[in-house]
């Protein structure tokens, strides 16, 4: 038989695992005060997690504009010769910059 974590060694009729409740108030109010702190620690880093998710996201999008900004730099340097126009939607920079605007 495994024991509460899985354990194959561990078994009930060894007597190291029981249903009597050995553990004092003291004991239960220590644990109690250490799983508060676990909780709230856990919360810490739930709370940091989201704020650098945020960040990821503004940088992202920030780098991503900075992206459209540079082709149409780019673009607006090249010859007319060679520069695709707006209205001819078959031109394949114009389709990189709409994914690139759409997010993907």
């Amino acid at each position: 038989m495994s024991g509460p974590n899985g354990d194959p060694n561990i078994s009930t009729d060894d007597g190291i695992i029981s249903d009597e409740d050995d553990l004092g108030h003291e004991e239960y109010e220590a644990i109690n005060s250490m799983l508060d702190q676990i909780n709230s620690y856990l919360d810490d880093m739930e709370e940091r997690n989201d704020l650098l998710n945020g960040k990821l996201h503004e940088l992202m999008e920030s780098n991503r504009q900075a992206r459209l900004e540079f082709r149409a730099q780019l673009n607006g340097h090249q010859t007319l010769e060679n520069c695709p126009t707006d209205e001819d939607p078959s031109s394949p920079g114009r389709d990189k910059v709409d994914e690139d605007a759409a997010g993907k």
